[in-house]
């Protein structure tokens, strides 16, 4: 039997940034993915038209991390870009996240500074110190109007279930402004990989022993390792003792127009309209330059690939069953979203791989 230092199971951005880094101090690495290509759920590529697309929806990378930025700067230039979408509703443009020209032009005011509008804001929400779930979360920061034009019906399509049912961070995500900052983020550093995320990743991987269409199940009584680190899903790594942890997943309608551009942002989002939650763009984002451009339409589902962890007080409370049983473990480290049922942007899962890098050298 071949014998590894560590197996790392998936290619995504937490076993890339783990495998690159333990090669780093020479160790021998095996990583595995069962699917046909590495860079996880933010893998993209050149389609037939020749524009390059995010395969599985848009990930609009930013952090505030200065360790993040550096790591990842190795390994890609990086096209800055702010990233903007609208809203749909009532056959009506507004733009989103929530801020002081999207409460003007949806009430029809004209507030003209941070004050007046905080102010406003005051007068529309309810007082909610502690709010439970994500409708009281949104509601206690701009009242039932907006709320109910903007996030149920969205939050609804989105997760299959009623915002009064839903952790407060689902809907805590998203800012709420003041000021006419149109941006969809707020984080310092916005930009995407100049080349895309996949050739960032494979040049993390660059020298690294890499086995796509591979599965832990089929190969891990087949090679020898001292230490596992998993990024699949956490239920099916315990064959799902407790039950099968609930994800959303998203349908992907992709269409190439003859044209340089379809709409005038990234993103738009339909709140009230359709089964499909928005149709993105994204080479607003990327800012490659090509005649044709190519759209999604993306619609969430219950089936398919787990993409959004289904953040619930009983969905928690079954991941901590299987959290407890992986702390029993020795030399096995779950990371990343599938693994932690947590919903990490991309920054969080590198600097969690960075950090467990650091635990593990010295563990040594």
């Amino acid at each position: 039997m071949e014998k590894y230092d560590y197996l790392i199971v998936g290619a995504g951005l937490a076993g890339s940034v783990s495998a690159e880094r333990l090669n780093s101090i020479g160790k021998k690495v095996l990583v595995i993915d069962r699917r046909n290509h590495v860079a996880g759920n933010s893998h993209d590529f050149i389609d037939a038209a020749g524009v390059l697309v995010h395969k599985y929806g848009p990930h609009y990378f930013r952090t505030n991390s200065e360790e993040v930025r550096k790591y990842l700067s190795q390994f890609t230039l990086w096209h800055t870009c702010e990233y903007r979408i609208m809203a749909c509703v009532n056959n009506e443009l507004y733009p989103f996240p929530i801020n002081r020209n999207t409460i003007n032009q949806f009430f029809g005011l004209n507030l003209k500074t941070e004050e007046e509008t905080q102010r406003f804001l005051d007068s529309k929400r309810p007082k909610i110190d502690r709010p439970s779930n994500s409708e009281e979360k949104i509601i206690s920061q701009v009242g039932v109007e907006l709320y109910d034009a903007f996030f149920r019906n969205y939050t609804r399509k989105q997760w299959g279930l009623d915002p009064k049912k839903l952790d407060p961070s689902v809907t805590g995500r998203i800012p709420i402004r003041t000021n006419t900052d149109d941006r969809y983020l707020d984080e310092k550093f916005q930009a995407m990989p100049k080349e895309g995320y996949t050739r960032m990743v494979a040049r993390m991987l660059s020298g690294i022993e890499v086995r796509l269409n591979t599965d832990f199940k089929d190969i891990k009584d087949k090679i020898r390792f001292d230490k596992l680190i998993y990024t699949g899903r956490i239920d099916e790594f315990f064959n799902y003792r407790y039950g099968r942890l609930p994800y959303r997943s998203l349908n992907f309608r992709f269409k190439t127009l003859n044209m340089e551009y379809h709409q005038g942002w990234s993103q738009i989002n339909f709140p009230n309209d359709y089964k499909s939650t928005r149709i993105v763009e994204i080479k607003h984002a990327t800012g490659q330059k090509h005649p044709n451009t190519t759209i999604v339409k993306e619609t969430p589902t219950a089936k398919g690939e787990p993409f959004y962890p289904i953040l619930t007080k009983e969905n928690h409370a079954l991941y901590e069953k299987y959290e407890n049983e992986a702390k029993q473990l020795r030399n096995v480290y779950f990371i990343g979203r599938l693994a932690q049922y947590k919903y990490f942007n991309m920054d969080q899962v590198v600097l969690h791989a960075l950090h467990l890098f650091e635990q593990l050298r010295k563990e040594e």
